[in-house]
């Protein structure tokens, strides 16, 4: 170190030398006045200087304030899957229609609410049907005629809409493309006919209006006579058992075909709840990733239609 060095950063440097600090004499809490007990200190003409604050108190106030509010965060999220879970377990669970086998009733693309403690709670009532328990929970049987969703027999995972047709001990028929319970024929009426052309052509097209012996009225739709299901054997229901069919008579796979190849008789197990209400629907060509379909495609007149 150089003399002048010396000279100029000795014990006058203001930098190195602690006594030249300006003292602090703040009234506003800069700087501690309290000399404690010391009566020294009392008498002392040594000005007081201001400490430096801690800062990291701060920080890490900040850090649990940041924490705190991302464990609220996640609360708020849990709570909310939770009370949608409790909703679509025991109240309602929405369905979007695949298929046109419930035509003139429900189109393909038309978006219902089912009731779940309508028939009582099974398993399936769960999502992916955990086997928590066997059989239902305040259980109810179905009315004739009523439009219910259901796990597919076959594989218990497949979500089905058909219209109940047959209790346990009923007989079921069709013969010569009419329906017959307990060997009477179902009361029915022509309402129009008209043609279709779908991917198989022009067809004539026959809707029906049935009423089933219960008074349970509702449309069917038919393509005429000749088709695979219109004449079929006897069907006896079994105790436990429902036999289901779909409104667009031919074109529905349902229990007139066997378990293996289509539906089967539907165990009242498998019974997931009753369709109520089209809340919105849309017509096939709506797309998910393209938002001007979704107002291209809407169905209004379908909009809050209660199902028969």
């Amino acid at each position: 170190m150089s003399d002048d060095h010396k000279a100029n950063g000795g014990a006058g440097n203001p930098a190195i030398d602690p006594t030249a600090q300006r003292p602090i004499w703040s009234d506003d809490g800069d700087a501690p006045f309290d000399m404690g007990d010391d009566p020294e200190a009392l008498d002392s003409d040594k000005p007081i200087y201001a400490t430096p604050r801690p800062k990291k108190a701060k920080r890490v106030k900040k850090e649990k304030s940041a924490s705190n509010e991302t464990v609220e965060i996640i609360k708020t999220v849990v709570f909310a899957l939770l009370i949608a879970f409790v909703l679509r377990v025991l109240l309602f669970q929405p369905f979007t229609i695949p298929s046109a086998s419930m035509e003139p009733n429900l189109y393909e693309g038309d978006y219902i609410v089912v009731s779940k403690w309508s028939y009582g709670y099974s398993k399936h009532s769960i999502p992916f049907s955990p086997p928590l328990f066997d059989g239902r929970i305040l259980g109810k049987d179905p009315t004739r005629g009523d439009i219910v969703v259901f796990k597919l027999p076959r594989d218990n995972k497949t979500d089905y809409i058909k219209r109940v047709i047959g209790l346990p001990g009923d007989k079921v028929q069709m013969i010569a493309n009419k329906l017959y319970l307990n060997g009477a024929p179902v009361k029915d009426v022509v309402v129009s006919r008209a043609e279709l052309a779908d991917m198989f052509g022009p067809r004539p097209v026959t809707q029906v209006r049935e009423t089933l012996p219960n008074g349970k009225s509702f449309m069917t739709q038919d393509y005429g006579p000749g088709g695979d299901l219109d004449d079929t054997p006897v069907y006896e229901v079994p105790n436990g058992h429902f036999f289901m069919m779909g409104d667009n008579r031919d074109n529905s796979i349902d229990s007139r075909v066997e378990m293996s190849a289509g539906v089967g008789m539907v165990p009242a197990e498998n019974l997931v709840g009753k369709a109520e209400i089209i809340m919105f629907s849309w017509s096939p060509g709506a797309s998910l990733f393209n938002p001007v379909s979704w107002f291209a495609n809407l169905r209004p007149s379908r909009f809050f239609k209660i199902l028969d």
